[in-house]
């Protein structure tokens, strides 16, 4: 509990307003290649052009590569690869949520390192090889706060032939600077808020029960869990809430930060399945469709209760005593969020694919298993689907 190794070498720029500075800070080449999302609201909302602004006023041209999905596939990732080569590009600018920043982590991969993207792949049918040639820098602005990718090593990939969603990088592509500015996240619609808040909330709470837990995580954990507690129902009702933003924008950091010297457990791999069978389903909302039967079933085994109870009475419920009572906190969050009613039936899951799911999960994300604190067998991840299904 006491020992820990911590490695976040991310120069971090948090506050409202922080991007207008982008122009004044040492960046890593002459030409960018600029991430987003295949939607529309970077563009829309103006970001993209004042990134291009800010990077012209520092002598960098730009080119822009917006083909990234809400899960984003091997294939698209691979040819985010093939233009920033075929353009000269000397580092990569994501611009957008956990999907373009995991996007342009792989991409910042690819664009010098030779073979396949799953070479590199961390699990499942990926080769788990090294990174040979240091990958192009990053420089992560995120306009969401929900994945803390801005400060974390591993950029999350679905390859839609083997239907696996699993992690590549390493240390090699941690973002050299991170923007967090929640200007940028006022104009995220309230359903998206909410799905983001809580995959940030339980990137903190996996962290505190995982066995990897320590006393800097644990720091690190509960700060970011309070802020998600007392600010998320605050910004996904009014979104230009502007100190609400700022808090989750911390405290999705903060998840970041708990992901780097802790790790997230099972339920993250659980999710990930479900994901990359259905892509249309976000990640942060089947993880607020798995949570209550997920941390039900610790606080049912006994595996840690105390910090069962210690996160619960983070999240607002200062009298809770008892481990089951993080599951009435997380239904009160949620019906608090207005995402109480998701089920997993209205994206085309069915009871039948359960079986898969779990082999899915053990095989493309097995590392997260070794986090937890009790063996989850096929037996006891098929029962949290189940208890979790509507």
């Amino acid at each position: 509990m006491s020992d820990f190794s911590m490695y976040v070498p991310t120069r971090i720029l948090f506050g409202a307003g922080r991007l207008n500075g982008l122009h004044e800070q040492k960046l890593f080449g002459k030409k960018a290649l600029v991430v987003i999302s295949s939607g529309k609201s970077t563009r829309a909302n103006g970001y993209l052009d004042r990134t291009v602004r800010e990077l012209k006023t520092a002598g960098i041209d730009a080119v822009v590569f917006d083909k990234v999905q809400a899960n984003p596939l091997k294939t698209t990732v691979e040819a985010g690869a093939a233009f920033a080569r075929e353009n000269g590009c000397d580092f990569v600018v994501a611009l957008g949520g956990g999907s373009v920043m995991d996007s342009a982590k792989a991409i910042a991969i690819m664009a010098v390192n030779p073979g396949d993207l799953w070479d590199y792949a961390l699990g499942g049918t990926g080769k788990s090889m090294p990174v040979a040639v240091t990958p192009l820098p990053i420089v992560a602005i995120t306009t969401t706060a929900g994945t803390g990718s801005e400060v974390d090593g591993v950029g999350v990939i679905t390859n839609e032939a083997t239907h696996e969603k699993m992690g590549v990088g390493g240390e090699c592509v941690f973002p050299k600077l991170a923007v967090v500015d929640p200007e940028l996240m006022t104009t995220v619609p309230s359903k998206l808020t909410a799905y983001q808040g809580f995959d940030a909330l339980f990137h903190s709470l996996e962290g505190y029960i995982s066995k990897k837990a320590n006393l800097m995580s644990d720091m690190y954990a509960l700060t970011a869990v309070e802020n998600v507690g007392r600010y998320l129902a605050r910004a996904v009702n009014d979104g230009n809430d502007t100190e609400a933003r700022e808090h989750l924008a911390f405290a999705n950091t903060l998840s970041g930060v708990v992901m780097d010297i802790s790790g997230c457990t099972s339920e993250h791999s659980m999710e990930h399945a479900l994901s990359a069978y259905h892509e249309k389903l976000e990640h942060g909302a089947g993880l607020i469709m798995l949570c209550k039967s997920y941390f039900g079933y610790f606080a049912e085994h006994h595996v840690c209760d105390e910090r069962l109870v210690k996160l619960t009475q983070a999240l607002g419920m200062k009298h809770a005593r008892r481990p089951s009572d993080i599951v009435k906190a997380l239904d009160k969050l949620q019906k608090e969020c207005g995402v109480a009613g998701l089920k997993m039936s209205d994206y085309g899951i069915t009871p039948d694919e359960f079986e898969t799911f779990s082999k899915n999960a053990h095989s493309a994300m097995a590392r997260l298993f070794k986090n937890d604190r009790i063996e989850l067998d096929d037996t006891a991840v098929i029962s949290i689907y189940q208890k979790a299904y509507k």
